[in-house]
C-alpha cells in the first residue's frame, strides 16, 4: 500500500480514505475506513472513462451484480455512487492474496486437501452468484483471494443475468470476455451461457491450483489454438493428484448437462480445516505484521482522535469449523487485527495494481509458468493462411494453419479447410522442425460441415521462403502461404452489423416486400458463427405461382480463414428456424465489404462463378 498523494481525496461519500491499493487502466483502488470503524476498499473510475455513457452502464451494472449476490463467498458492496462526477463504489476489504500470487509466484502448486476445500469454496461463492441469477463469466486464478477463512471470489465487472448472456465469450464488438485458459467451450465458441460454464471454468481453476498450469494452455501459444484446445481437446491433468482427477473431470465436462451444479459441488466435497498450508499462512501473518508496522507510520494510516482499531468480524470457512492449529490461530489474530493489506485491484482490464498488473492486457491471464519446451523455429509460430484453388481477391479452395510450440508428437497445428463444399478443421502432430521446415503428420477431423464429410488431412510440409511467406504442401497439393492475424476477433469492424438486400420491383413484381434477404454478421474467432442469413419468400404452387403463406430458411456459417476477404463455411440450416423446405447445407462463399454510391456495401460470394449478395447496412 502506498500512503495518499496530493492529488487524491481525502474522504469518498463516507469513507475516509487511508492509502493507495493500486491504480489500473480503470480508476484507483483506496484503502478507507467507514465512520462505523470498518475498513474498505474504494474503487474509483478515472475520469475520461467515467465521461463515456457506456463505461457508466457498465460499471453500474458490475456494481448491480455484486449487490445481487450479496456478499456470500464475495466482496459485500458497503457503498456506491455510480452517477457521481468520479463514479465509485465501496466494498468490503478482503484479507487476501490471489490464487495466481499464491500459485504462480510464492508457494507453487497446493496440496489436494487444500485444492478441495478450495473448491468448495468458490463452488459456495456460486451458489450465491448462480442464485441471483447471474454468470459470473471470469472465473481465474486473478480474481479468486484467499483469505484464513476461505476463498472470496471478486471482479464482477463482465458479469451478466443468465437471461441475457447471449453473446458468449465475445461482446458485439469483438473484446474478448473471459480469460484464455479459463473459459468454456461454450464460451469460447459464442454461444448462450448457462451457469454450468462458470463450473467448467471452476475445473481450470482447480488444475491451475494443483498443478500450477491451466489444463488447456495459456495465451502465451496462441490465443485461438488455447481456445480452440478447450472447445476440442481432452484437458491436459498430468500431474494432478489422482484424488482430485474425478472432481475435475467432472467439472470439464464438455457437455454442460454433465457437469455438476454449484450446489452439488458444496454438498460432496469435504473440507480441511485449516485449509491453507503452514507456509501459506505464516505468509499472511509476516505480512500482516508489516501492516501493523505501516498502521503505525502517519503518513500510510493516521486514525482519528478517540478511533480504535477495528477488528471485522470473521467470516465461516466453507463446511463449517472444527478448531484451529496455533499456527492458525497466530496468522487469524494477525491478519485480522491488521484487516490485513492484501487486498488487489480488481478492475476488469490489464493496467498496473496493486497485484502488479499480474492479470494481463483486456483480462488475459498471463502464464507465470516457463513456455512450454518445443522444437519449433519462432519464425514458423503463429497463423499462416493461403488460397488452394482461385486468386486470393476470389478464392475457390482457402486453407489456413496455426502453429504453436511443441515437442515432437504434439498437436501443435491447427489447420482449417474451406471451398464450396465444405470446410475441414483439426490438429495436426508435429513430426519434426529445423530453421527452414516443418513436417505435420497424423491429424484429427475436429470440426465438419457438412458432418461427417471430411477426412484427416495428409502429411504437410511447410517450408519458409520469408518471414511472411512460406510454401505449404500436402501430397499433390501446393500453395504458398502468407502470414496472418491470430486472435478471438477475427472480423474487421467495417464487416459487423446486420444487412439487407433492397429488392427491386422491377423484377420481382407486385411480391417484391415479400421477398427479405437479411444478413448479420459477428465477430469471432476462426471457426465460430460469425454470418447469420435469414431469406422468406412467398411458396410456390405446383405452377410456380405465389401462394399466401411464405417460407423461411436460416443458415449459419463458421468463419474459415480471414483473409480479406473472409471465407466463410458453407451455411448450416437453423433447423428450428427453417421451413421444412428449406436445404440443409448451403455453399462456402467469401465477403468483402466497399462503398458504392456513397453507402457501405457487403457483398456475399459464392466459391464459384456467379454473382454476389448484395446488401446494404440496416
Amino acid at each position: 500500500m502506498e500512503p495518499l498523494n496530493a492529488e487524491d481525496p481525502v474522504s469518498i461519500g463516507p469513507f475516509r480514505l487511508l492509502g493507495r491499493l493500486g491504480a489500473g487502466g480503470m480508476g484507483r483502488v483506496f484503502l478507507a475506513r467507514s465512520s462505523g470503524g470498518r475498513t474498505v476498499a474504494v474503487k474509483v473510475v478515472h475520469a475520461e472513462l467515467a465521461a463515456q455513457d457506456e463505461f457508466r452502464r457498465r460499471f453500474a451494472r458490475e456494481v448491480a451484480a455484486l449487490e445481487r449476490v450479496g456478499g456470500t463467498g464475495t466482496t459485500p458492496v458497503l457503498g456506491s455512487d455510480t452517477t457521481a462526477q468520479a463514479p465509485w463504489v465501496a466494498v468490503g476489504y478482503v484479507p487476501g492474496p490471489s490464487l495466481r500470487t499464491v500459485v504462480g509466484e510464492e508457494f507453487g502448486p497446493l496440496p489436494p486437501a487444500t485444492v478441495r476445500t478450495l473448491a468448495a469454496g468458490v463452488a459456495r461463492a456460486l451458489t450465491h452468484v448462480h442464485s441471483a441469477g447471474l454468470v459470473h463469466r471470469d472465473l481465474k486464478p486473478g480474481n479468486v483471494l484467499l483469505t484464513v477463512d476461505g476463498p472470496r471470489l471478486i471482479d464482477f465487472g463482465i458479469a451478466r443475468a443468465v437471461e441475457t448472456v447471449t453473446d458468449g465469450g465475445l461482446t458485439s464488438t469483438g473484446a474478448l470476455v473471459g480469460s484464455p485458459g479459463f473459459m468454456s467451450p461454450e464460451q469460447v465458441r459464442g454461444e448462450k451461457l448457462t451457469p454450468a460454464s462458470d463450473i467448467f471454468c471452476l475445473g481450470s481453476l482447480l488444475v491451475y491450483a494443483a498443478t500450477g498450469r491451466s489444463p488447456f494452455g495459456t495465451a502465451d501459444s496462441g490465443v485461438h489454438a488455447t481456445m480452440f484446445r478447450i472447445a476440442h481437446d481432452e484437458p491436459d491433468l498430468t500431474d494432478l493428484p489422482a484424488e482430485l482427477s474425478g472432481l475435475v473431470r467432472a467439472c470439464l465436462a464438455k457437455d454442460p448437462a454433465r457437469r455438476p451444479s454449484a450446489e452439488e459441488l458444496v454438498e460432496t466435497i469435504a473440507v480441511a480445516d485449516p485449509w491453507l498450508p503452514a507456509d501459506v499462512l505464516a505468509r499472511l501473518g509476516r505480512h500482516a505484521a508489516r501492516i501493523l508496522e505501516a498502521e503505525a507510520t502517519p503518513t500510510a494510516f493516521t486514525a482519528a482522535p478517540g478511533e480504535d482499531t477495528p477488528v471485522p468480524a470473521a467470516p465461516k470457512p466453507p463446511g463449517g469449523r472444527r478448531g484451529r492449529t496455533a499456527l492458525l490461530a497466530a496468522a487469524t489474530a494477525l491478519v485480522v487485527a491488521a484487516a490485513a493489506g492484501l487486498t488487489y485491484a480488481f478492475w476488469p482490464d490489464g493496467g498496473a495494481g496493486a497485484d502488479g498488473g499480474k492479470n494481463g492486457a483486456g483480462g488475459e491471464t498471463v502464464s507465470v509458468t516457463p513456455s512450454p519446451a518445443g522444437i519449433v523455429p519462432a519464425a514458423f509460430l503463429g497463423a499462416w493462411e493461403g488460397v488452394l484453388r482461385g486468386s486470393a481477391d476470389s478464392p475457390r479452395d482457402a486453407a489456413r494453419i496455426e502453429i504453436s510450440q511443441g515437442a515432437a508428437g504434439a498437436k501443435a497445428a491447427v489447420y482449417t479447410r474451406a471451398s464450396e463444399e465444405q470446410m475441414c478443421m483439426g490438429r495436426s502432430r508435429l513430426v519434426s522442425a529445423d530453421e527452414d521446415k516443418v513436417v505435420l503428420g497424423e491429424s484429427d477431423v475436429t470440426t465438419s460441415v457438412p458432418s461427417q464429410r471430411c477426412t484427416p488431412l495428409a502429411h504437410q510440409t511447410l517450408t519458409l521462403r520469408s518471414p511472411d511467406v512460406l510454401e505449404w504442401s500436402s501430397g499433390a497439393a501446393k500453395a504458398t502461404f502468407r502470414k496472418a492475424r491470430t486472435g478471438t476477433a477475427m472480423v474487421p469492424a467495417a464487416f459487423v452489423g446486420s444487412w439487407k438486400m433492397e429488392n427491386d420491383p422491377l423484377i420481382y413484381g407486385e411480391n417484391a416486400d415479400r421477398y427479405s434477404d437479411e444478413v448479420t454478421i459477428t465477430q469471432g474467432p476462426i471457426g465460430a458463427p460469425v454470418l447469420r442469413t435469414q431469406r422468406s419468400f412467398p411458396r410456390l404452387d405446383d405452377q410456380g405461382a405465389p401462394m399466401s403463406d411464405s417460407v423461411t430458411c436460416t443458415f449459419t456459417s463458421l468463419l474459415a480463414s480471414a483473409g480479406p476477404p473472409l471465407v466463410i463455411a458453407p451455411g448450416t440450416a437453423d433447423l428450428d428456424a427453417s421451413d421444412r423446405d428449406c436445404e440443409r447445407v448451403g455453399t462456402g462463399g467469401y465477403v468483402t465489404v466497399d462503398r458504392f454510391k456513397g453507402r457501405e456495401r457487403l457483398l456475399v460470394y459464392p466459391m464459384l462463378d456467379g454473382e454476389p449478395g448484395e446488401y446494404y447496412r440496416r
